[in-house]
């Protein structure tokens, strides 16, 4: 199975890619510039990963028949200093709230996740240190 993704410059630091048939525009930074007209592309990275993820542990739970009444990814990732600038450590803050929800059941589903279905993870973690956690309010 191929992946296909097809980004076109759209003048100065804007780019318009095309994926799964939905537009994303992609820009940099006034002061770099960009017109600040959409996500830098390193940050969309760090989407993907809460993406992949989420959907996983929203799968997960469904099948345990857990339904958060909230549920929220925060990603922080640290970047280096030097060119070319990478992240170096990202950290996965998985946010619950709801009724009687289980500890034991939100953190099987995020370990199912992150250790056998998240395959950005898994491409992340070959490259940086990749944490979590669980907040339960």
């Amino acid at each position: 199975m191929k992946h296909i993704v097809n980004t076109a410059w759209a003048g100065k630091m804007k780019f318009d890619t095309e994926v799964n048939g939905h537009h994303i525009i992609l820009d940099a930074a006034e002061d770099v510039g960009g017109e600040n007209a959409g996500p830098r592309p390193k940050a969309l990275m760090l989407s993907a990963l809460a993406g992949c993820t989420g959907m996983d542990v929203v799968s997960i739970l469904k099948k345990m028949k857990v339904e958060p009444e909230y549920f929220n990814i925060k990603i922080e990732a640290d970047l280096t200093e030097e060119h070319p600038k990478v992240y170096s450590k990202v950290h996965i803050i998985y946010e619950f709230k709801g009724k009687d929800l289980e500890i034991k059941k939100l953190q099987k589903a995020i370990e199912l996740s992150q250790e056998k279905y998240c395959g950005v993870s898994a491409m992340y973690k070959k490259a940086m240190d990749v944490s979590y956690e669980i907040v339960v309010n």
